[in-house]
């Protein structure tokens, strides 16, 4: 037997008994009985189609068996673009259409970057973008999500990422033997997985070192961080609080690790259907609080190879080099209407004859040495021009002014730019707003959104609902002024970033995830974007 079974074994034995000196040791008022209350299990980072193959490979046996004994039902969703947590969670957790166009972006207005990990971006975005609309966590406790959805309680939160508010802990602590456990079933679980990479590096010393970031991995994220949500989780359940919305990040870090069908991610959905299983049995345990146990994924992730992997350099540094940089110009005029060329960018640095090497000197230590300018790696800005690189997404903005462009506007300043971008290696979409509406410019043509079936989506069964993305995409004013894609390249799906697994843009496996409900739920199938399930979570607020 595998030793993780057996300590879950133990685990659960012992929560037995805990569960009856738990219910016994209440202290106060009991909480009042509610007709319902809420629970939501995010798995990040899921698609439907990586999801029903774990079904089908008995990879979530539990979540298998309340689909098919349980009552529960497995409906379609799509989450709209871009197909990102921060996006899907503005959406979900408060009714609003969001103006996130990606995980990182810059806001003109602001002249700010919005990057969710860095400590008070996504607290500003909250409260700018969902100022007085109720949350559906109002009043409950968030793990692991980059909002709060107005709950009391956060841990491991973007929006309270310095200072969390530290009730999910405490009251985690208060329940001092049931932590007390998790520490050392943690603890266990750590030193198994070190025994096991000690003996892999014994048996093959060459090629063991590889493992460690997996090692690093599975015993932060799918060990500690996993059980410490789990068991705070239990605890809000017991104590009856309004709702609880937990993200487990196992699957969505293993993805963009190894790729969203490695067996290092596959494998990783065993551990969070355990604990799902654990939330489950808490919610039985207590039925006089009502809960309802919904499972949900906020997007899929595609498989992608990394941007500098083909061409041997970043996109921001390509860019800077060969389109926006002295490298990449030339004189206007009528034999050469177009200003600027990556082919003639790339030729001129082959023959030896491109100007601004100083200026390209400081690209490269903006590259290799960003802390010195107060930089990441992925965001660069030359004379008026700023690129964010995303995912397998990439934002373009022109400084100059601070609203939105349009084509007409940006192509006085650098006509047919958006067309060349769209035919170079990497790059399979380029998006951009007009005076007629948004255009998804694609190896060389213009398509318009009626006529996207007629170009990169074709035979895509799904595209009014990724021509309803790109509209909601276009219409952010955050949104860059060009937007890259690396979906659907001649060489495949491409990432912008480090990353095998990557998710923001409209492929497929990105745009089409699925939402569980409990028994006695009915819900409009299919859901076609997160709005829709605002209406839903928010009703449980309004009857306690």
């Amino acid at each position: 037997m595998d030793p993780r079974m057996a300590f879950d074994d133990v685990a659960l034995g012992i929560q037995r008994w805990l569960d009856r000196l738990v219910r016994r040791a209440r202290v106060g008022r009991a909480p009042a009985t509610s007709p319902r209350r809420l629970l939501v299990v995010q798995i990040d980072g899921l698609s439907r189609a990586v999801l029903q193959r774990a079904l089908a490979e008995g990879r979530m046996p539990f979540l298998r068996r309340l689909l098919q004994r349980g009552g529960f039902r497995l409906h379609a969703m799509a989450v709209g673009l871009p197909t990102s947590t921060p996006a899907f969670q503005m959406a979900a957790m408060y009714g609003v259409a969001p103006d996130i166009p990606g995980f990182h972006y810059h806001d003109k207005r602001r002249r700010s970057d919005v990057y969710f990990p860095r400590a008070g971006d996504a607290a500003h975005v909250e409260a700018t973008q969902a100022a007085g609309r109720q949350g559906i966590v109002a009043g409950g406790s968030a793990y692991g999500c980059v909002f709060t959805g107005g709950a009391v309680n956060n841990l491991f939160t973007f929006a309270l990422l310095k200072r969390p508010s530290g009730a999910g802990l405490l009251r985690a602590l208060s329940a001092g033997v049931v932590l007390a456990w998790v520490m050392v079933k943690s603890l266990v679980l750590s030193l198994y997985e070190l025994a096991r990479a000690g003996l892999g590096f014994v048996a093959d010393p060459v090629h063991a070192p590889r493992g460690w970031k997996l090692l690093a991995i599975k015993i932060g994220i799918s060990v500690w961080v996993r059980e410490l949500f789990t068991l705070s989780a239990s605890r809000d359940l017991y104590a009856g609080v309004p709702a609880v919305y937990v993200n487990y990040l196992d699957y969505d870090i293993f993805s963009h690790a190894f790729g969203p069908r490695h067996r290092h991610a596959v494998r990783s959905l065993r551990a969070i259907d355990r604990s799902i299983h654990q939330l489950w049995r808490v919610c039985r345990r207590v039925p006089e609080h009502g809960w309802d146990l919904y499972v949900l994924a906020d997007h899929g992730q595609a498989h992608c190879t990394p941007y500098d992997r083909l061409t041997g350099r970043r996109l921001e540094r390509l860019l800077f080099d060969d389109v926006f940089g002295p490298a990449g110009a030339h004189e206007v005029g009528p034999r050469r209407p177009a200003g600027r060329r990556i082919a003639s960018g790339i030729k001129a640095v082959r023959e030896g004859r491109a100007p601004g090497l100083v200026q390209r000197f400081l690209n490269y230590v903006e590259q290799d040495l960003p802390w010195l300018l107060g930089e990441m790696p992925e965001a660069r800005e030359v004379d008026g021009v700023r690129v964010i690189a995303a995912g397998p997404n990439a934002f373009v903005y022109l400084l100059h002014d601070p609203n939105p462009l349009v084509l007409e506007q940006i192509e006085t300043v650098y006509p047919g730019l958006a067309e060349e971008l769209s035919r170079a290696p990497g790059i399979g979409l380029v998006l951009v707003r007009s005076s007629a509406g948004p255009l998804c410019i694609w190896r060389g043509k213009r398509y318009r959104l009626n006529e996207l079936q007629d170009g990169p989506f074709a035979g895509r069964d799904d595209v009014e609902l990724v021509r309803r993305g790109v509209r909601d995409l276009m219409g952010m004013r955050c949104a860059g002024d060009l937007v890259l894609y690396g979906t659907d390249t001649p060489q495949g799906h491409v990432s912008y970033i480090a990353e095998i697994g990557a998710h923001a843009g409209p492929s497929s496996d990105e745009m089409h995830t699925f939402l569980v409900t409990p028994p006695g739920v009915e819900v409009a199938a299919p859901v076609t974007h997160p709005l829709e399930l605002y209406p839903l979570f928010v009703a449980y607020q309004r009857v306690l």
